[in-house]
């Protein structure tokens, strides 16, 4: 069976390929990776392995001791993410609380006084704790966001002990930080 004739332009594809491939061989010979990550790069399914690079590149693991270190870590940042859940929808709740009440005894105090200056003292202690009640509401989502994409990066190694220790800790924050809630 004879080969068919190549095209002039199928020769210029064909010489652009050998190039790209000679040039990433020679890159690859020249910068090395590390073995860990020779393993573990483009690795897209859960494995169970006691190698695992977590987060940060200082932050890998090549014993079974350190992934059941690496685990427990994780497990108590779910659990520290769902606390902080609990702790916004508290502060939220002892906002309005305080907002509602004091503002209804600003209203009564003005009725009775027929006043009708807002610059009174209860009226900037009403803001000021406002205020500070957003504000606080406002960390508290910062370091919820955070760690949380620090749990889903932590997912994102593919690994299954890391994994089962995210959603072990989920469920135990949840377990001790919902009732919390009807504490109020």
């Amino acid at each position: 069976m004879a080969l068919p004739a190549l095209k002039s332009s199928d020769l210029i594809l064909l010489g652009l390929y050998k190039r790209l491939v000679e040039s990433i061989r020679e890159h690859s010979f020249h910068c090395p990776k590390p073995p860990v990550m020779q393993s573990l790069l483009f690795q897209m399914h859960f494995i169970f392995s006691d190698e695992v690079v977590l987060l940060f590149d200082f932050w890998s693991v090549h014993s079974p001791a350190g992934v059941a270190l690496s685990v427990l870590v994780v497990l108590l940042l779910a659990v520290l993410y769902e606390g902080i859940k609990v702790g916004k929808a508290r502060l939220l709740h002892q906002a309005l609380t305080s907002l509602s009440i004091s503002t209804s005894q600003q209203l009564i105090e003005d009725t009775d006084q027929n006043s009708s200056s807002s610059d009174s003292p209860q009226v900037s202690r009403t803001r000021l704790r406002w205020f500070l009640c957003h504000f606080g509401q406002s960390l508290l989502h910062v370091a919820q966001v955070v760690i949380g994409y620090f749990m889903m990066l932590a997912v994102m190694s593919y690994n299954t002990w890391i994994f089962f220790g995210v959603v072990l800790g989920s469920g135990v924050g949840y377990y001790l930080a919902y009732p919390l809630l009807s504490m109020t």
